[in-house]
């Protein structure tokens, strides 16, 4: 026997929450008839867990986020999405949420302050963070409230999401819809621990648990721990205990699920012992019941109507290759007049030389005076300044708040950067090392780089890599990296070879609302140093440099393959080579490049990263495919060996390319 306790609420919220509970009901139903006839392709169903959904929904306020999995119907509903809508984005179609590009509960829409899932489950628990962060930040009394399944709990985003919420005491609801089952796995598999709430106290964190078919207990429990939060900033976790009547999805059925176990829940079906309350309040009787579904089932079929009269959408090569990437096309800032170089002289004080690591630092100084609102997250990089100290200072100039320590957390800070970016603040990103990023990969190849393309929120956070070998490191401190971000569509990746590039295009990716991976090579940031002006200024992300002109051949090359070049370039002077920095490798300066290998008719691509797959094969198909007439020999390219970075200095001096790349312009120079 289910017990309900309405407390404080009036017989009209009683009956309100009643419609709300049977509207995803009812929708859930036409869909599964629609499913059977065809007329729909696929269906996760949230049967028996809407009290959850809609008490969450009812209990937060209309400008509170949520961020919901696909059995959370409740709340797209309760939040009053216009169901043609709804329904179009779960049949394709361009006036849904993401016009066509996803499907189901995959989008966001910031009018509704709902932010939808990705497939992965799990990192969208560190995008709540980060959108808490940002209340936190602006001292705004605000609670977040994000979904996991008891299945994704398994995954390490919980922990990290978890873990950084309650260091960082952020005001995040994190509920936990314990239903026993991940997809067919019940719970005796998927975890050793009894209930979720036993996590609380580990996390140094409130715990509660409550029936998550009692849509009562389910929006009062939600609504105390909401107006805690918004009264004393912190996080909480949540456990409703419920169960799943249906199939993961239709398709995989529930043979899995014992007989006693669906007989057992369907007792405590949410709608229907929430309705028999109601009735013995005589609050409810068959012709208002009749009355309430009438009119729920009236929307349904107008929305249905308008979703499915909608056509399919039309391919534009135009809008897809467009909607990659937020649109950004401010002029680059130039450096205040006066500050250029004459006759080997400075004209001013306003030029300093400066090492890379300086000219990183220097970037990062004059965005944050520029950003007010911008913020740097990683590890040990307040008061420490880093491993490399490219943040050396910057505590003490901007204080802990803007200059964040993290927990080894990388897929959590990834996601926090995503959650400021919808809240509007910037975010920097440093990886300790490039190496480390692969903790957070998901976040950035499914998250940010994808989020615009599929429901036109940017992703504002610059990712910076401190990469690259030649250090004796090791193969765990040493790689590069860049080119599994290459292929990537709705990156940006810029990688700099001196300090003055290093400044200027920091400060563009900065700039750029797009998520742009910043590498900065280790073994370049005391190595070399120039003169640079001390005032802002950026440089086109995409745009390469041409470093020499020549006429025998060209190399293009970036970041330490730049210096390898033009050492080698140095010691052979009867070679005239076209020297091309690329500095932005997504997108790569196709124009420049093609120019040059018009001109001298040869080509070599140069990179650290290994050869089989790295950057250089892709601009050396582009000029197979493009420019075959124009050549007076074979497209070469050279890349360090296809193995891990060895540790030895011997072993890594022969890994790296630069003699091999040697030999073979002597052997392109024959041609």
């Amino acid at each position: 026997m289910m017990i309900f306790d309405r407390k404080n609420l009036s017989d009209q919220q009683l009956i309100e929450l009643y419609s709300l509970l049977l509207k995803p009901r009812l929708i859930e139903e036409k869909m599964l008839l629609l499913l059977r006839q065809g007329r729909i392709s696929k269906w996760f169903s949230g049967i028996g867990q809407e009290a959850i959904a809609v008490g969450a929904a009812y209990a937060l306020q209309s400008d509170e986020y949520i961020l919901p999995l696909h059995r959370n119907l409740g709340v797209f509903t309760t939040r009053e999405i216009p169901l043609n809508r709804l329904f179009a984005q779960f049949q394709g179609k361009r006036s849904g949420f993401t016009g066509g590009r996803d499907r189901s509960f995959h989008f966001g829409t910031r009018d509704h302050y709902i932010i939808g899932m990705i497939s992965h489950l799990g990192p969208q628990l560190g995008v709540a963070d980060g959108i808490a962060l940002a209340h936190q930040l602006r001292d705004e009394k605000k609670a977040v409230l994000v979904f996991s399944g008891d299945g994704g709990a398994s995954e390490g985003d919980f922990h990290e999401a978890l873990n950084v919420a309650s260091v960082w005491n952020l005001p995040v609801i994190f509920l936990v819809e314990n239903n026993g089952y991940g997809l067919s796995t019940p719970s005796l598999e998927q975890f050793r621990h009894q209930h979720f709430v036993d996590k609380g106290p580990g996390y140094g964190m409130e715990a509660y648990q409550f029936d998550g078919n009692n849509i009562l207990e389910a929006y009062h429990t939600i609504s105390m721990v909401a107006s805690g939060i918004r009264k004393d900033p912190h996080p909480v976790l949540l456990e409703a205990i419920t169960f799943r009547m249906r199939g993961h999805e239709e398709a995989s059925g529930i043979k899995y699920v014992p007989r006693e176990l669906l007989d057992h829940w369907s007792k405590k079906d949410p709608v229907q012992n929430y309705e028999q309350y109601l009735m013995e309040l005589d609050l409810l009787d068959q012709e208002k019941l009749y009355r309430i579904k009438s009119e729920i089932k009236r929307s349904i079929d107008e929305g249905l109507s308008v979703a499915f009269a909608e056509s399919d959408p039309e391919f534009s090569l135009e809008e897809e290759v467009g909607d990659i990437y937020f649109p950004h096309g401010t002029d680059p800032a130039e450096p205040a007049k006066g500050n250029e170089p004459a006759m080997g002289k400075m004209t001013d004080r306003r030029f300093t030389r400066r090492r890379f690591v300086d000219a990183v630092n220097n970037a990062l100084l004059l965005a944050f005076e520029k950003y007010p609102d911008l913020i740097i997250m990683g590890q040990d990089i307040a008061e420490y300044g880093g491993v490399f100290k490219a943040t050396e200072g910057m505590v003490e100039k901007f204080g802990r708040k803007r200059v964040r320590n993290t927990p080894l957390c990388e897929s959590a800070i990834l996601g926090a950067g995503l959650g400021l970016s919808i809240e509007g603040i910037k975010s920097i990103i440093e990886m300790q090392f490039a190496d480390f990023v692969t903790c957070g990969f998901n976040q950035i190849v499914n998250n940010l780089a994808k989020v615009h393309y599929r429901w036109g929120q940017y992703a504002d956070v610059v990712v910076r890599m401190p990469t690259g070998a030649g250090v004796g490191a090791g193969p765990f401190h040493s790689q590069s990296n860049e080119a599994w971000f290459f292929h990537t569509p709705g990156l940006k990746i810029a990688y700099p070879s001196n300090p003055y590039d290093a400044k200027g295009l920091l400060l563009a990716s900065i700039e750029d609302p797009n998520p742009v991976m910043f590498f900065e090579h280790k073994g370049l940031y005391r190595a070399v140093h120039e003169e640079i002006p001390d005032d802002y200024y950026t440089l086109p992300l995409g745009k390469a440099r041409k470093i020499r002109e020549g006429t025998d051949l060209t190399i293009i090359t970036y970041g330490m393959g730049v210096i390898w070049a033009e050492k080698i370039l140095g010691e052979i002077p009867d070679i005239s080579a076209e020297l091309i920095d690329l500095r932005s490798l997504l997108p790569w300066d196709r124009e420049m490049v093609a120019d040059s290998v018009k001109k001298t008719g040869k080509v070599i691509i140069l990179h650290e990263d290994t050869l089989t797959g790295g950057i250089g094969a892709e601009i050396a198909a582009f000029i197979s495919e493009s420019l075959f007439e124009y050549l007076d020999g074979p497209v070469m390219r050279e890349g360090s060996l296809d193995t891990p970075v060895p540790f030895a200095r011997n072993l890594e001096e022969h890994f790296l390319p630069p003699e091999r790349f040697r030999k073979k312009l002597l052997q392109l120079l024959e041609f």
